[in-house]
């Protein structure tokens, strides 16, 4: 019977050396002893890849971050707490463990089950897909002129190239959906990926509900950050969910309106304790004791 090699045994060809005295063997036999490591442990991290590159089109300006800052601060899931969502802005996405330098820098995301850090030095400096686990659940872009048809599907991909934005989100992640904003043409577009395929949502009002967040995102026209616009943003059953500024506002309101409840209370207790001092003032005029009436 032949000799039987273990699964985690290897056999190599080995080619003659030249010149050598000794004579070569026709393979070398190598033994791995332990089963191959899991990516998580294998592959690149945050820390290995480029948090940024010199020179990309598409770059966040002044608009990019007023807006992101806006999504995040309206994101308020009823059915989710805070440590089990993640928001973050402009953060490269590495995607592809075949490809780990290939990402793509989404202007806003949001993850389902994954927290964001609770400590300075555990801030990501990328998300990675193979180390995280979970593809994100909604990805926003803000069309820029240089970056719009790729985000709304209109290229192709080149040969030996990565991937479209588009093709990443849909076919690869497959982010449940996908929405572009696009602020020069006050434009917003949806889409909720349906199989394979992302399927255009319809927006007659410009806004559009998403049950599994139990809350709606649509355009909103008001003053952010002290700039006024038309701007991306999310609501629930009743309204528009406040920003940590209106929510102060609002309980500015709220202690004026109870600090006057409780002045026109001392005032109407004032004038009750004024009038009995007038009647028992009368009463006396009249000769009757108001502390001994029958």
């Amino acid at each position: 019977m032949g000799k039987t090699h273990n699964q985690y045994e290897k056999v190599f060809p080995l080619h003659p050396i030249p010149n050598s005295p000794l004579p070569t063997p026709h393979f070398i036999t190598m033994y791995q002893t332990d089963p191959p490591r899991p990516p998580q442990e294998t592959m690149p991290t945050m820390y290995d890849l480029p948090s940024e590159l010199v020179g990309e089109s598409g770059l966040p300006d002044e608009f990019h971050c007023i807006q992101a800052d806006l999504l995040s601060e309206t994101c308020q899931p009823p059915n989710y707490l805070p440590e089990e969502i993640l928001l973050v802005s402009d953060l490269n996405l590495y995607y592809d463990p075949r490809h780990p330098l290939w990402y793509k820098r989404p202007d806003w995301y949001m993850v389902l089950g994954v927290s964001g850090a609770t400590q300075q030095q555990d801030l990501r400096l990328s998300y990675v897909i193979w180390q995280e686990g979970v593809a994100p659940f909604l990805v926003v872009e803000l069309l820029s002129p240089g970056t719009e048809q790729e985000d709304l599907g209109q290229t192709l991909r080149e040969v030996n190239k990565p991937p479209t934005k588009w093709e990443v989100y849909e076919r690869i992640l497959r982010v449940p959906y996908y929405v572009v904003y696009d602020r020069y043409e006050n434009n917003l577009r949806a889409f909720r990926l349906n199989g394979t395929r992302y399927e255009a949502i319809p927006l007659p009002e410009k806004r559009f509900w998403l049950e599994e967040l139990e809350l709606g995102l649509g355009l909103w026209q008001g003053t952010y950050q002290q700039t006024t616009g038309l701007w991306l943003r999310w609501y629930d059953a009743a309204d528009w969910l406040p920003t940590s500024d209106e929510q102060a506002q609002r309980e500015r309101q709220r202690a004026e309106q109870e600090r006057q409840r409780a002045e026109r209370e001392r005032q109407r207790a004032e004038q009750e304790r004024q009038r009995a001092d007038r009647l028992a003032e009368y009463l006396r005029s009249q000769g009757i004791d108001p502390d001994n009436l029958p």
